[in-house]
């Protein structure tokens, strides 16, 4: 290391970010990044540890500890201090695809495990990650470098967000000829539509997609396999098809009143909302509008609190955000030991924006609603809340809810958003590749493959392991391009760290 005093005569600086009331009069990046000098300090943070838990990229009590990718972090931390930063991207490519989507939306499991941050802050990862990447794109070096010769090999990829376009850009390298099908209008999947454009602005999406298409791999839109194209012609014209289809099946609350004017799910109000955000900034008014309504979210993660954001900036009345998980402690518990990831209590951008707007968090835990109330007229009122309580079930020694007693409570609502994540891939694509699926409705392979029962058809992302990270969904599209790599070449020279 170029300062292995680093971590202890400097400290953490992260990038600031407009205040709240300003950020939310429009859409878009609310950070100010650090001048390169102070960046490259940061790099300097990076001890000399021994053993980088930072790229460990394990699975630790069940939550990811390290980063999945094993990027080469102390190497890259190292090459920002020195100023070189033409190689510090060479090296951060080496593991990592997309380092301008994960360097915007990754929740950062690296600086969780970073051993600075056993006994003080961690090296700032993610800061460094974006410096280098955006620099690299100011200066040049991220530019299109299409494959010097084709295998004659075609593969299809089925999805455009991160694990098909992973998968798409290793097998474009190599130099199979890569089409990818996208059921939307525009290509991206879940970091075109699924993430708000504060936390991940289109035209960066739009940057890589068009540094791919200059490389040769072909995007076709608007066609949905299964529907509009046959998934058994899709077979015919291709060697070896992806699914990379994602875990797009919302998870319901089956309360009564369900049926209620006003109540949906909220991966389409937030596809809406970017969707007519881009075709008319919102001008359209095709789009589910929480303006002037009193919203209730339900769900506490992050596309709750994305809900939260989206809505505040529509203009809400306002806002709720229900999780039925009880309030995590400011600190680790002693049950949550370094360098597993923390589970302690994160108030995310749009809870910031609410407390500013409102005066208070608008978060309720431990709670849960029992019955959504209707008017006359069909459309939502109000919602009926109960609290709950974990106890353990003594039959089985796990943990279930049990609702707390006169502890109902009725709000008023207009717009019930259901943030309650999602129950794996869509029957209509499986049915029509005819994989098997399990339990879970994701589709089913070996453990640690990524080829499904059926010949020459190979899965990835969240459709494969269910919904996870951007990051998760990466990796997964590395390690099913090397699986396809291999089974059309008979060999594969694909490295995946």
């Amino acid at each position: 290391m170029g300062k292995p005093t680093g971590f202890m005569e400097y400290a953490r600086e992260t990038s600031s970010s407009a205040k709240p009331k300003d950020r939310i009069k429009n859409y878009d990046e609310f950070h100010e990044h650090l001048p390169v000098e102070k960046q490259m300090l940061q790099g300097a943070r990076c001890m000399e540890c021994g053993i980088p838990f930072c790229q460990s990229g394990m699975m630790l009590d069940g939550m990811t500890s390290g980063c999945p990718l094993h990027n080469l972090i102390p190497e890259w931390n190292d090459l920002v201090f020195i100023g070189n930063w033409e190689q510090a991207y060479n090296r951060l490519r080496k593991t990592s695809n997309f380092p301008e989507f994960t360097s915007r939306v990754c929740p950062a499991p690296c600086e969780a495990s970073c051993t600075c941050g056993l006994n003080g802050d961690p090296v700032a990862i993610k800061e460094n990650e974006y410096a280098i990447t955006e620099n690299a794109f100011k200066k040049g070096y991220a530019v299109a470098n299409p494959p010097k010769a084709r295998t004659g090999k075609k593969v299809a990829v089925v999805g455009s967000g991160p694990a098909g376009l992973a998968a798409a850009d290793l097998l474009n390298m190599r130099g199979h000829s890569v089409t990818v099908y996208e059921r939307s209008d525009r290509i991206g999947g879940l970091l075109m539509y699924g993430i708000p454009n504060m936390k991940l602005e289109k035209q960066i999406v739009d940057r890589t997609v068009n540094r791919m298409k200059e490389e040769g791999v072909v995007f076709i839109t608007g066609t949905d396999i299964g529907k509009d194209k046959k998934a058994s012609d899709l077979q015919k014209e291709f060697d070896r098809v992806i699914l990379a289809c994602g875990a797009s099946n919302p998870r319901d609350i089956t309360a009564p009143g369900r049926d209620a004017k006003g109540i949906y799910f909220a991966v389409d109000f937030l596809t809406a909302n970017t969707k007519s955000l881009l075709d008319s900034n919102l001008e359209d008014g095709k789009y589910i509008s929480a303006k002037d309504k009193n919203v209730i979210i339900i769900g506490g993660g992050d596309t709750g609190n994305d809900c939260v954001g989206t809505s505040i900036r529509h203009g809400c009345k306002s806002v709720t955000q229900l999780e039925m998980m009880p309030k995590p402690p400011k600190c680790r518990a002693e049950d949550n030991p370094w360098p597993v990831w923390p589970k302690t209590l994160k108030t995310d951008y749009g809870q910031e924006e609410a407390i500013a707007v409102f005066g208070k968090d608008p978060r309720i835990f431990e709670a849960t609603v029992k019955e959504f109330v209707k008017d006359k007229d069909g459309n939502l009122k109000s919602v009926k809340i109960v609290k709950l309580s974990w106890e353990k079930d003594p039959a089985t020694g796990r943990m279930k809810m049990i609702e707390v007693a006169d502890s109902e409570q009725t709000l008023p609502a207009d717009l019930v958003l259901i943030a309650a994540g999602f129950l794996g891939s869509e029957k209509y694509i499986t049915e029509a590749f005819k994989v098997e699926t399990n339990e879970r409705s994701n589709v089913k392979t070996a453990q640690g493959q990524y080829q499904t029962n059926v010949k020459n058809v190979f899965v990835t992302g969240d459709m494969h392991r269910g919904q996870s990270l951007v990051v998760w969904a990466i990796r997964e599209g590395r390690e099913v391009a090397r699986d396809v790599d291999e089974s059309l070449m008979g060999y594969t020279n694909l490295v995946i760290q």
